[in-house]
């Protein structure tokens, strides 16, 4: 197994036996040997007399780690914090408050055991979720339908409060955003419609694969749930005779959806309940622009800027 050299050391191992060799083998004195390699007496005896000692072997760097690590954890209590992670999901500071230990001591423990982070896990079964992503644009559209309640004239609970916003709710009626979204580029269709009907996102489908088409993407396969809309016949047949494979995420697993599930979450913290608006029309005609500066402008972090910036026939539109 090969050996790493400590990043400030001044010799390398090679350069510490043919200095030890100097001063053992040859009879150098060490303030010459220290001279002739650049470095202290003390380390040049240092060297030598682990020379003297174990030979060539003791040429390398030997661990740092403390024979005994009294303060360190019990293997009792550490077994607690993995049980605790696994079964109920917490983090580090919840186990730490649970446990009277410090959130960090916590975070070591789990990061020794090799515990994946919260947000790369699934919830539900607690196993680590395999990031992936697509080679190349509409190779995978993920599609989803996201509902929202919408927002009574004059206001709902973010701008009335609570207790006024909930009683003035009462038959607005509900907004449904169809949304589909581009796996490796990220690029997202969405439009806000009265339904979820099998006609409905039929025809929402016909004018999201126009719009890929446009920008230049070809669309390959569209991924969605086992709803109803996506079900039926009439969906079968227009994503075959537009020549696109339909797949079904597993009953229960929306993770598998992840994409278009994170665009949602996206679309209401930042659009949806980004402010209090006054009416559901003023949350309407906000959303366009929104769409476009997540589009082209809003930096994702997997990708190293905004979806744009992965679609070539989009690259240059940033106004």
């Amino acid at each position: 197994m090969p050996h790493t050299t400590h990043a400030n050391a001044r010799l390398t191992p090679a350069g510490r036996l043919a200095l030890a060799r100097c001063v053992i083998d040859q009879g150098w004195p060490l303030r010459r040997a220290a001279e002739r390699f650049q470095t202290s007496t003390t380390t040049a005896k240092r060297w030598a007399d682990r020379y003297r000692a174990t030979g060539e072997a003791g040429m390398v760097d030997a661990s740092s780690r403390p024979a005994r690590s009294p303060r360190r954890t019990r293997p009792r209590r550490e077994r607690r914090v993995i049980k605790l992670r696994h079964l109920r999901r917490w983090g580090p500071a919840r186990i730490g408050g649970h446990l009277g230990m410090h959130a960090s001591t916590v975070h070591r423990i789990l990061t020794r055991y090799g515990c994946a982070r919260l947000a790369h896990t699934d919830r539900a079964t607690g196993r680590a979720v395999r990031r992936y992503e697509r080679e190349r644009p509409g190779e995978l559209v993920h599609v989803d339908i996201k509902k929202l309640g919408n927002i009574p004239h004059g206001g709902g609970h973010k701008a009335l409060g609570r207790p006024r916003g909930r009683r003035h709710r009462s038959n607005a009626g509900y907004a449904y955003l169809h949304n589909a979204v581009d796996d490796h580029s990220r690029l997202a269709y969405s439009e806000i419609l009265t339904d979820e009907k099998k006609e409905t996102a039929v025809a929402f489908w016909e004018r999201a694969h126009a719009y890929f088409a446009s920008v230049g993407i070809t669309v390959e396969r569209v991924l969605t749930d086992n709803g109803s809309c996506y079900r039926s016949r009439l969906w079968r047949d227009l994503v075959r005779d537009q020549g696109v494979k339909h797949k079904r995420t597993r009953p229960y697993r929306p993770q598998t959806n992840g994409k278009v599930e994170r665009f949602n979450r996206i679309l209401v913290q930042e659009w949806a309940y980004a402010r209090p608006y006054a009416s559901e029309s003023q949350r309407r005609e906000a959303f366009p622009g929104w769409l476009h500066h997540y589009n082209h402008h809003r930096f994702h972090t997997a990708l190293g800027g905004p979806p744009a910036s992965r679609v070539t026939n989009l690259s240059g539109q940033y106004s």
